[in-house]
């Protein structure tokens, strides 16, 4: 009888709580199919292609503010690094971090590179975006900390997107709840009504945090060095993160860590630690005056071209003497006759 009891009470709540809520938008998660190729287009890959074009767009413009430590052909460069970084970085994050124990056991070793099966990680991504961006400032002798900074200025955008993204393909979804705001996800095998914590991280790790790193570049950051926003980034999006992740189903293969902490949250504590110690450290350095240091930039560039250019007038200068003696050492036709002549 007890059994039978609870067997009702576990399905009348079941019951009230997938008639609670809002419902499910449900939207094909295929945006739509290329013509004559039938080839799908799905709004996750959209996601994707949307952040980096507008990233893009973005970083050509701050490269032509006053103070920038790129110049507008660095800024067209840059998407491809943050690309490669972000697609290889993601993708091993989420072997790595998430499943291991599939990818490096019972799953087959091509499946590590099959992104198209889905799952990419957020941390492994923003670690292979920081390599990436590391490789390029080197390579053109920019500041780390500068480029790292247009970076995270502009990620919150793809983040928006991806979490839109998640919601559309109806994954990721939140926690079971009876507030109003709950929705039946079709992938939830119980259809339990549940919280749609995908747009909450896309309202935090996206609108909130792209909002607080544009306040602060108008204020506080552009009296210090560059990486007071790399900082804040890191800070910021850990916060928000380990909130989101109060109302996020942890990942099936995964559950609750360690002490009722997820994966996602074990991973955001020690960015918020790293942004705390970067901003401490660039604020130690003191006020930074950006404009003079990008004018005295510019005036090296212009004083290693223009060393350049003199160097290939003086090389040219000099053939052109070579090019004369050798010539003039060459003997004359009219004489060769006349002595030809004589003989």
């Amino acid at each position: 009888m007890l059994q039978h009891a609870d067997c009702l009470l576990s399905t009348s709540h079941g019951l009230a709580m997938s008639l609670v809520g809002l419902p499910y938008p449900d939207i094909d998660p295929v945006a739509f199919e290329i013509p004559g190729l039938g080839w799908p287009i799905r709004w996750y890959s959209l996601a994707y292609i949307s952040g980096l074009i507008a990233g893009w767009r973005i970083a050509i413009w701050l490269s032509r503010q006053p103070g920038s430590a790129f110049n507008e052909d660095e800024a067209n460069e840059f998407p491809t690094w943050v690309l490669f970084g972000l697609m290889l970085g993601g993708r091993f994050g989420y072997v790595l971090f998430y499943k291991p124990r599939y990818y490096f056991g019972e799953g087959q070793w091509w499946e590590v590179f099959a992104v198209w099966q889905g799952g990419m990680s957020f941390h492994g991504g923003l670690l292979g975006i920081m390599l990436a961006t590391y490789l390029f400032a080197r390579t053109r002798k920019i500041p780390v900390a500068a480029m790292s900074d247009l970076v995270v200025l502009v990620a919150p955008i793809g983040l928006f997107l991806g979490r839109c993204a998640n919601f559309i393909n109806g994954e990721l979804y939140g926690r079971q709840t009876d507030h109003w705001i709950g929705m039946v996800f079709p992938k939830d095998p119980e259809q339990w009504t549940r919280h749609p914590s995908q747009l909450y991280e896309a309202g935090l790790e996206g609108v909130a945090l792209f909002t607080t790193l544009w306040v602060l570049r108008r204020t506080v950051a552009k009296k210090f060095d560059h990486g007071f926003l790399s900082g804040a980034f890191l800070i910021g999006y850990g916060v928000f993160r380990s909130t989101a992740e109060l109302f996020r189903q942890p990942d099936e293969h995964l559950g609750f860590i360690i002490s009722g902490l997820t994966m996602g949250q074990l991973l955001s504590f020690p960015m918020v630690l790293a942004g705390a110690i970067w901003i401490y450290f660039v604020v130690s350095k003191g006020p930074v005056d950006h404009e003079a240091r990008a004018a005295e930039k510019a005036a090296a560039r212009k004083a290693a071209a223009d060393a350049k250019d003199d160097a290939k007038d003086d090389e040219k200068a000099q053939e052109a003497d070579d090019d004369a003696g050798k010539a003039s050492e060459a003997p004359d036709d009219d004489d060769n006759d006349r002595s030809d002549a004589r003989t």
